[in-house]
């Protein structure tokens, strides 16, 4: 039987946004493998409290809701990030965590450079076009390559959602205001 961490209840954050999951152990002195939900894990390294839930499905975990858990270090390695976590000092405590999903507050994120923006603050946006008309909100962004796609919900006739994609370049993005809660683009409904 694997030695279990003592990991202390929490309450999620309000403004929580998962940014990871526990891969597996990592060594022989308590670090453990993180990847990232980021090209970019500066999240991960921005907090030193973590909040732990349980995998959702696949792993089996030893503790249920939400936990705490206290980061020492976390350092890029290779695809991944390693940490270190205060009460997880070997190798047994670290497979113990295998398949946690981590969270960590939106306010310790980095500040995004300006006309940089991080996912998680674009979604739920209104866009509208330079006419004012509503385009639809963002469901989602994907990353297709050489650019970053809005993926826009729309309602239609007959109660159904309509779907629209908008390259989020500068060439069709001409504004992003996250207090407003809007993005103004250059584009047409029958694009």
């Amino acid at each position: 039987m694997p030695a279990l961490p003592i990991l202390d209840p929490a309450d999620l954050p309000a403004d929580a946004v998962e940014v990871g999951r526990i891969a597996d152990a990592w060594g022989v002195k308590g670090w453990f493998k993180v990847l990232p939900y980021s090209a970019d894990p500066e999240a991960l390294f921005s907090s030193k409290r973590w909040y732990l839930q349980p995998s959702e499905k696949g792993a089996k975990s030893f503790f249920t809701g939400t936990v705490l858990l206290p980061i020492r270090q976390a350092r890029e390695h290779s695809d991944s990030v390693v940490a270190q976590a205060q009460g997880v000092d070997d190798r047994d405590a670290a497979e113990a965590l295998r398949g946690a999903r981590i969270f960590v507050p939106r306010s310790s994120f980095p500040t995004a450079a300006e006309d940089e923006y991080y996912w998680v603050d674009l979604i739920g946006l209104e866009v509208v076009n330079r006419e004012g008309v509503a385009l639809g909100s963002v469901r989602e962004l994907l990353a297709t390559g050489p650019q970053t796609t809005l993926v826009l919900s729309f309602p239609q006739e007959g109660g159904k959602e309509g779907e629209r994609m908008i390259p989020f370049v500068s060439a069709f993005v001409d504004r992003v205001d996250i207090a407003g809660r809007r993005i103004v683009v250059d584009w047409q409904p029958d694009y």
